[in-house]
């Protein structure tokens, strides 16, 4: 179930994909909605292209972290590469 900014204002969220189609944002929500997972999705820029890079408008899709493996694995089933969160260096 999609969630408002305000809702999720105190928790922590995990990135797990980010849209850079409208078509595909409304696809990932259709089966994030008939999962009933809870998810926020916010539009953000991120960094594109291979020779030219550029920066585009995407929809961010996070979840809170306890059901993040549930999303990836949605994510996964249904064709899309989920976001997986760069490790820290130490």
């Amino acid at each position: 179930m999609r969630r408002e900014d305000d809702e999720f204002a105190s928790r922590d969220l995990e990135l797990v994909y980010i849209a850079k189609k409208l078509r595909e944002a409304e696809r990932l929500e259709a089966i994030f909605k008939d999962a009933g997972l809870e998810y926020l999705v916010e539009t953000d820029t991120y960094s594109g292209g291979v020779i030219f890079r550029t920066q585009r408008v995407g929809a961010f899709f996070y979840v809170e972290p306890a059901t993040a493996a549930t999303a990836r694995a949605l994510l996964t089933q249904h064709g899309f590469k989920p976001h997986q969160p760069t490790s820290e260096m130490t």
